[in-house]
Order: structure tokens, then sequence, then C-alpha cells
């Protein structure tokens, strides 16, 4: 049963990770630990969730246990928008991998195709009079080849994309001379992405899915920002129920078991140490033809997308707002 992708490069990537979105450095210091001896190897962070340095602190406790060595970690983090410069990628990465206490990324991803003004390191966010500070003189093809330095720095083992639509996908790998190794993006029973999957399977892209149980606190979030979200209660849709009962699982081992028996790597993000070791139990069992066929017949295509980019306005101003 495979446990890991091998990437574009060569390098293994380990299908499970565990994601650390909206988590305090605090929480996320002891997530990282616990998810590290629960057997996760993959953890993913970004500059944008400001807590690295709770994720670095994570990791060093789990290092000092000796169940593991850094070789044996798989490390992801990205680089933010106000970043999306000439110039400016080497700097950021640096500053990730300081907080991080790392010598080197595993992964490095470029988090949006679309820049902000940078208004200051913290500020990861800029707004002005309710709308998000976008910079509209974002080149892809420029900040592609400051990530492909990366890799030649050894700052990076690999990189890839984030939140990129196929045509923008596209337009790095016509122009790479290190492909993409990694696309992440919202996907989900209810929205499999299916063509995007196809088009990135083309060019030896391995695909991350974030949200691979809805991300169900996003609710917080949106409602913080003015946005009203209908947000997917996939752990108790039936079919997913049904399913889970027949194999006595949970609902969340057979939604991150349905993508990852697809090679698709799931980074459930939790930090609660039962969750963790519960959502990294999904190797153990595996779903049969007529399962897959019913959790596949729940995909919504577009309509199941989730992650709207409305959350922040002023985006859909930019020329590479994706979707």
């Amino acid at each position: 049963m495979n446990t890991s992708v091998t990437l574009s490069g060569g390098q293994r990537m380990p299908l499970l990770g565990l994601g650390c979105w909206q988590a305090p450095s605090q929480e996320v210091a002891a997530a990282v630990e616990a998810a590290l001896l629960a057997g996760y190897r993959h953890i993913d962070t970004a500059y944008n969730y400001l807590n690295e340095d709770g994720v670095g602190e994570g990791i060093r406790a789990a290092l000092k246990t000796r169940r593991m060595t850094r070789r044996d970690l798989f490390v992801v983090t990205k680089l933010p928008m106000i970043a999306m410069q000439e110039g400016k990628v080497e700097k950021y990465l640096k500053k990730s991998l300081k907080t991080l206490g790392l010598d080197y990324v595993d992964l490095y991803l470029v988090h949006t195709p679309f820049g902000c003004v940078e208004r200051s390191e913290t500020d990861v966010f800029p707004s002005q009079d309710g709308k998000l500070l976008i910079d509209c003189s974002t080149d892809l093809i420029a900040v592609w080849k400051e990530m492909e330095k990366m890799v030649k720095l050894g700052l990076a083992k690999s990189i890839g994309v984030s939140n990129f639509n196929a045509k923008q996908v596209l337009k790095i790998v016509s122009n790479a001379e290190i492909p993409p190794a990694v696309h992440q993006v919202e996907c989900h029973v209810y929205f499999q992405q299916r063509a995007l999957r196809e088009a990135c399977k083309k060019h030896n892209i391995a695909i991350t899915a974030y949200a691979p149980l809805g991300s169900p606190g996003r609710k917080v979030l949106y409602e913080s920002r003015g946005a009203t979200v209908e947000l997917p209660d996939l752990l108790n849709n039936p079919v997913v129920r049904l399913v889970a009962e027949k194999h006595k699982r949970t609902a969340a081992q057979v939604l991150l078991r349905f993508l990852a028996q697809q090679d698709i790597i799931v980074i459930p993000k939790s930090t609660k140490a039962t969750r963790i070791r519960e959502n990294g139990d999904i190797f153990s069992f595996q779903l049969d033809e007529l399962d897959m066929a019913a959790l596949s017949s729940l995909d919504q295509g577009e309509p199941g997308r989730t992650f709207r980019m409305s959350v922040f306005p002023g985006v859909s101003d930019h020329p590479e707002a994706p979707f």
C-alpha cells in the first residue's frame, strides 16, 4: 500500500501530512510534535500562517526524542503574496528557514499566483479601504526563475505552486528549467478537481489536497472578514457515513483514504493529539471499487469549490486572479 509518491525530481513525499493553517504558534508546536511522534513525517506550513516559529519548535522537540532524523522529515512552506517579485524570493525563504530553524525545506510553494504590495514583512494580507492591496505587476515567469534559484542554492529540495489554474500551471511548465513538482489546491469529495488533476498528471505534477475534510474551521475566518460562505458538512454526508460504518472507520478516515488511494497527498489540520493519531490511521485499510465509485459520485465540480477569492476583496482585479 502506497504511503508516499515520487516527485518529478526523485524525492519521496509522504501522502499524509499535518496541515498547520489557522493554528497559533503555541498550539501548532504541540500538534507538530504529536504528529511526528504518531508517525507523520510531512508537515505543511506557510509564511502567511505566521506560525513557522511554532512549527520549528515542534520539529525540534520531536527530533530530540531521536525517534527520527531531519532526513526522515518532509517540511513544506510557502512564498507569501507580498514576496511575489524578483529579488524577494530568497529573502523570504531565508526568513522562513530562520524561523523554522532549518537549513532547507523539502518543498517550497508559490502560495498564490497573484502578488500583493509589501507594506511590511509581517503584514501578509495588506489591505486598505476593505480591499487587499494587490500588486498588478506580478510576473509569474520571473517569480518562477527565482524559485528555481532556491533549488540551486540548496535552500529547497523541490518547488511547486498552489492555487493556480490549469492555464497558469501550463505557463510555468512551458517556461521552466525546473518544473513544478507539486500543486497544492482545494480538493475533497465534493470538489475533486478532475480536469486540473489530469492537466497536472500530463506534466508529472503531484497534487496535494488542502481542506480534504472540508475545512470546517474556516467559518470563523470568513465571518471575521464579513463573508458568508456555505461550508459543506462532508463528515456527515450519508454516503461517507455508510462507507465509514462498513469499514468500522471514522468519516474523516474515509475522506482521507479516498484521496490518498488515488495518490493525492492529504494534509488534514488538527491540534488535538487524539484526532491527529486518528486521522493518521489511513494506511491500515483499503476502499473497494464500490466504495470508490460511490465517493466519486459525490463530486459537484466547480460548484463544490468553497475557497473563493471573494473572501479577499480586490483579488478579482488582479490579472492573475486564478478563479
